[in-house]
């Protein structure tokens, strides 16, 4: 009899797939290795450290996506990382080590509660931690704010190329599309997806499938922009594409919410305008499906409306996810930013002081590089790269394999010319390397290595080998400490709570009579993203440790529960604008699972008054 292999080493052992981003590849290969090129040559290698570290650090934030998301992915990270090197270098040279050791862990402590707002956030949180790290531990004759503005010009560098640098697909009618194409024409393509696998076992992940094509071209298309509204007819025409598909979502979620095969041409329809947004070309005949019940008589409205939407260039609303300072400080300092925060200044504060203690007694011999210690340990405890025992596990590997790659390599290769390009060729590789924490792990040991030795440091792969190690087990012992006044699962209840929130204000707008559809998509879309969001981190916590993962027992029957009231909530919504009127199967359901969440789950979804006693 053979055993399951645990979560978290399933995790550990599983990478992901797609096609190589060779364009990300080339903007990595055009980064950090050029900016150190050019500082050794004018004589500042220390300067073109910093700055490669800041391209580094913006390479990994390189995701596939729009340039406009890409400007506050990139941007609001690297000057967090600034900050963070202007606060550690000055700390560093005027603070004892006891009260360094205490501003890192309060750094800490906002910068984890920071990180609960989502993974931007969390690259901020993550950023201003090493940059704050590093600012205190490597020794450079640049003062604070220096360091500082060479990190933001090498991220600056890697963010211009993003922007400057066409990718595959994105010369197709208009240079300035980037990812946004792809992004709308892929819900387009997960809702013929949906409909194909309405009636079967695959529906429920086709649906979550839409639901996360939905957020992709929502935030491909909401980025920062300079004037309010799209500036171009082609921008507009898009925008009006992507608000096309949310009628057309909708009905295809009733459909497989009533789990009956639809005729084939059904998903015809959307595959057609999937085609016509990548290539910026006209529709042409849409096959109409057959109008036997009303999710069905709503599919064929909406590609009706989709088919005018393409052939005007009016615009449209992206519905797009607007929370106010208010509702980010009260994540901040909710039960997902406290119990985050904690876990993040605990681990960051012990490995700071840790490497204070080994540091001042000379236990690094001559490399007084103590940052590698508690920078480790920000990654180790970072909270969307897998379970913590997994990130742990890939952590290690990937930095035994990095230093002994390096070791061989500074071995034979020329300095600094050899070391300039193996910074470029590592930079090239981390676009690839992300698709696993390992990976990931090695080519930025070995980038780091190489840059620390070509500002004048010796080699350090033992070094690297054995902090590593140690910022592994302070993490893992932090990691799994119990936290004195939280209880554990806070952050997913929390989360949930959050959901259901969403799922009753959906729930009100459709039942309450209100013909406002532009509304009620928006509720729809924020009550399926904070689904799956809470989705998310009930994966992440179930694949924890048994002392961690015990916590998220009984949370995804909850998750699933809502998700079934929200896809309720939509058939409702679609018979509705068909016969006028609540169907009692439609309001017998919901009442039905909204007294499942709240007696399993207690979040509180309630049906509007007067409708609960509307049952046949």
């Amino acid at each position: 009899m053979t055993r399951a292999v645990p979560p978290w080493l399933a995790h550990a052992l599983r990478a992901q797939r797609g096609p190589v981003p060779w364009s990300a590849v080339t903007r990595g290969a055009l980064g950090g290795g050029p900016l150190l090129l050019a500082a050794v040559l004018a004589g500042r290698p220390t300067l073109g450290v910093v700055a490669a570290i800041g391209a580094m650090f913006a390479g990994i934030n390189d995701r596939p996506g729009s340039r406009r998301a890409s400007v506050g992915r990139i941007g609001g990270p690297a000057l967090a990382g600034a900050a963070g090197l202007v606060v550690g270098t000055y700390a560093g040279d005027h603070l004892p080590a006891v009260l360094l050791t205490l501003l890192l862990t309060l750094l800490g402590l906002a910068a984890g509660a920071v990180s609960a707002l989502g993974p931007v956030g969390s690259a901020v949180g993550t950023q201003l931690l090493v940059g704050a790290a590093v600012g205190a531990g490597m020794p450079l004759p640049e003062p604070g704010w220096l360091r500082a503005s060479a990190f933001l010009a090498g991220a600056g560098w890697l963010l211009l190329l993003r922007l400057a640098l066409p990718t595959p697909g994105s010369l197709a009618g208009n240079f300035r599309f980037d990812g946004e194409r792809d992004a709308v024409a892929g819900v387009y393509d997960a809702v013929a997806a949906l409909l194909e696998a309405t009636g079967s076992e695959t529906a429920t992940a086709r649906r979550a499938a839409l639901t996360a094509a939905l957020d992709q071209a929502q935030d491909a298309l909401a980025g920062p922009r300079l004037r309010p509204h799209p500036s171009t007819a082609a921008e507009r025409r898009l925008h009006a594409q992507y608000a096309a598909a949310l009628p057309l979502a909708e009905a295809a979620t009733a459909l497989a919410w009533a789990g009956e095969p639809v005729p084939a041409r059904a998903s015809e329809g959307p595959r057609r305008l999937a085609t016509a947004v990548r290539g910026a070309a006209p529709t042409g005949p849409l096959p109409a499906p057959s109008r036997t019940v009303p999710a069905l008589r709503a599919l064929d409205d909406a590609l009706l409306h989709a088919a005018e939407a393409f052939d005007r260039a009016d615009g449209g609303g992206l519905h797009a996810r607007k929370r106010s300072r208010a509702a980010r400080l009260r994540t901040v300092l909710g039960a997902r930013g406290r119990e985050y925060g904690t876990r993040v200044a605990l681990c960051f504060g012990a490995s700071a002081g840790l490497a204070q203690a080994l540091h001042h007694t000379h236990w690094y011999g001559q490399h007084t590089h103590w940052y590698w210690l508690p920078a480790t340990a920000v990654f180790l405890v970072k909270p969307d790269l897998g379970p913590l025992a997994s990130r742990v596990l890939s952590r290690a590997a990937g930095t035994v394999l990095g230093a002994l790659l390096f070791a061989g390599l500074a071995a034979v290769l020329p300095r600094p010319e050899g070391l300039v390009a193996l910074v470029a060729v590592s930079g090239a590789l981390i676009p690839v390397a992300t698709r696993h924490f390992a990976a990931q792990t090695a080519v930025v040991t070995v980038l780091v290595l190489a840059l620390v030795m070509a500002g004048g440091e010796p080699q350090a792969s033992l070094g690297r080998i054995g902090e590593t190690l140690l910022a592994c087990a302070v993490v893992l012992v932090a990691g799994h400490l119990p936290l004195p006044g939280q209880r554990g699962g806070d952050a997913i209840r929390a989360r949930l709570t959050e959901a259901g929130g969403a799922a009753q204000a959906y729930l009100d707008h459709v039942l309450g009579g209100s013909g406002d559809r532009r509304a009620r998509w928006a509720l729809r879309r924020e009550a399926y993203r904070t689904l799956a969001e809470a989705r998310a981190a009930i994966a992440l916590a179930s694949a924890e440790l048994p002392s961690l993962s015990r916590h998220a027992d009984g949370t995804d029957d909850i998750a699933a529960t809502l998700e079934l009231l929200v896809d309720t909530t939509t058939a409702c919504a679609v018979h509705l604008d068909d016969t006028g009127g609540p169907d009692p199967r439609h309001v017998e359901r919901l009442a039905e699972l909204a007294d499942r969440v709240r007696t399993r789950g207690g979040v509180a979804v309630r049906l509007p008054p007067g409708h609960d006693r509307v049952v046949c």
